[in-house]
Order: C-alpha cells, then sequence, then structure tokens
C-alpha cells in the first residue's frame, strides 16, 4: 500500500461470517508502514477529549473497535475535518504532522492506535502555536 500524503479512512479486510466476523491487517497489504507500537484508549468519562497534539515523524492508525468516537482533525489555518469512528474494519490514517483529538466517545468505546514509532516523547508537538508556526514558516514537522 502506498502512503497517503493526508488524513484519510482505510477500509480493512471483512471476512463475514455466520459465526461472527474477522478483521485483520497485514504489512504491506493494508497498512502503509510496518508496526512498531500499539496502544488503546477505554473507560474515557462523558465529554473528555483525549490526544490534543500532532507526532514529528509518528504514523498512526485509528480504529474503533468497540463503540463510537470521532476524530478531529484542525489544520494549520484552523479549518477543521471531522472523522466518525464505529466500525472495526475502517481505521484513520493520520501521517506525521497531524493535529488532531478525540471526542464524542459513546459508553465501552475501545479506540485502537497502531504506530510505526516506539514512543518517544520528543516525537510530540503538544502546542497548537507551536504546530502552526512549523506550518507558516515551510519547517519540516
Amino acid at each position: 500500500m502506498q502512503k497517503p500524503a493526508k488524513a484519510c479512512i482505510i477500509q480493512l479486510p471483512k471476512i463475514a461470517d455466520p459465526r461472527g466476523n474477522l478483521t485483520f491487517i497485514q504489512f504491506p497489504d493494508h497498512i502503509p508502514f510496518s508496526i512498531k507500537r500499539v496502544f488503546w484508549t477505554y473507560d474515557v468519562p462523558g465529554g473528555e477529549q483525549r490526544g490534543g497534539h500532532a507526532y514529528h515523524e509518528q504514523e498512526e492508525l485509528i480504529i474503533a473497535l468497540s463503540g463510537s468516537f470521532d476524530v478531529i482533525i484542525t489544520m494549520p489555518d484552523s479549518s477543521i475535518e471531522k472523522y466518525s469512528l464505529n466500525r472495526s474494519y475502517y481505521g484513520l490514517y493520520l501521517p506525521p504532522g497531524t493535529w488532531r483529538h478525540m471526542e464524542n466517545f459513546s459508553t465501552n468505546a475501545l479506540s485502537l492506535h497502531l504506530s510505526n514509532k516506539e514512543y518517544s516523547a520528543e516525537d510530540y508537538i503538544r502546542d497548537f502555536t507551536v504546530f502552526k508556526y512549523y506550518h507558516d514558516n515551510n519547517l519540516s514537522i
């Protein structure tokens, strides 16, 4: 799979079976990076948000394994794209340099995050002003 230039939904294989469906992810067929880290969020209280940052290098695929939630992407010009995730056979691909947060979690929502990088605090951009500065000055994120 080619790396998308911007955030996009990736449809994952869905094997339908009367006993229960199965979905899988295989690099490089279904995901544009090899997986180095996996984490998930759950038990998010009503009205809370997760995220609120971008990464310098990390690519990510976010999947709603259970329930639903919205991923809000904020562009450097402050315009917004909203992706509602509620099916476990769709993943939202986020390239490096994508400002995002997650909100509107349903009861028992479970979000799975697949990443091409191991955790590094230095990879995070946690201040939107800094994020915007990188873009406004054509600096590499």
